[in-house]
This record gives C-alpha cells, structure tokens and sequence, in this order.
C-alpha cells in the first residue's frame, strides 16, 4: 500500500458517494483548499483529522496512518502539464511570471512569497458574460538575507 493507493480511494469514494471538497472541509475543520490538497497527497493529516477523513471515507486504520505521513510535494506527472486546466496555471506563470515577480520585488524588495506560509481562497464569481473564477493567494513575504 502507497499514499497514492489511498487517494486514489479518497477520489473513488468521494465519486461514488457524491460527495463535495466544501462539505468535506466542514467536517476535517480546515479550508475546502487545503483540505482537497490534503485528501489529493499533498499535505500531511494530524490523527485527528485522519480519523475524520477515515469515517468519511471508509479508510483503515493502515489507510489513514498514511495521510499522516509527509508526502513529497508536487502532484504532476509531467514538467509541462498537459491538462488543460493545469495547464492554464502553468501558461499563467509563463506569461504572467516575470511580471509577478517585478511587481513583487518593486513592493517587498528582493525575495519570495511562501508556498508554506500561504492561504488559498477560490470561489465562484458570477458574471453576466459567464462565471468567473476567482483565486485569492496569499503566501508570507520572506526576504533573502545578506550573510
């Protein structure tokens, strides 16, 4: 058994089940955000919160042991994502990165934004020409120090 092994239940229970990210977050505690992330490998369960995501979704006690493990980060299978959502983030940054990080270091000064000291928001926006999607993100600034 693998931690992949174990989302791969996660996702096929909550199909199954018909389950919601939102409704699953409720009851872990945590943002929708975060808590997708964790039921997809990508973060690490306290026993608590395994024991909860266990009852939802029908795991083991071995099964939710490994939602307490420190998974290694980064979920695509490929340097250049082809799904075409994934992809979609990906052409953000290429085309949108430079730009990012001009405006970054022209406001903070010369370092980077977290992606541990982060939060995450996405919600649907209405629009009359087609819903939008809106993402918030927001990681702790962290400036490179001179030594």
């Amino acid at each position: 058994m693998t931690r992949l092994d174990v989302t791969e239940k996660i996702i096929a229970t909550k199909v199954s089940k018909g389950l919601r990210w939102a409704d699953v977050a409720k009851k872990v505690g945590q943002s929708k955000e975060w808590t997708t992330a964790l039921c997809l490998g990508q973060m690490t369960a306290t026993a608590a919160q395994a024991k909860v995501l266990g009852k939802i979704f029908g795991l083991t006690a071995e099964e939710q042991k490994w939602l307490m493990v420190v998974p290694s980060k980064g979920s695509l299978p490929t340097a250049v994502p082809t799904d075409p959502l994934i992809y979609r983030f990906y052409e953000l940054v290429s085309v949108y990165g430079s730009t990012f990080k001009a405006l970054i270091h022209e406001e903070f000064g010369d370092g980077i934004m977290s992606a541990i000291d982060f939060k995450m928001d996405l919600q649907r926006e209405p629009d009359p020409h087609g819903d939008r999607v809106n993402i918030v993100m927001s990681g702790k600034f962290l400036p490179y120090k001179a030594f």
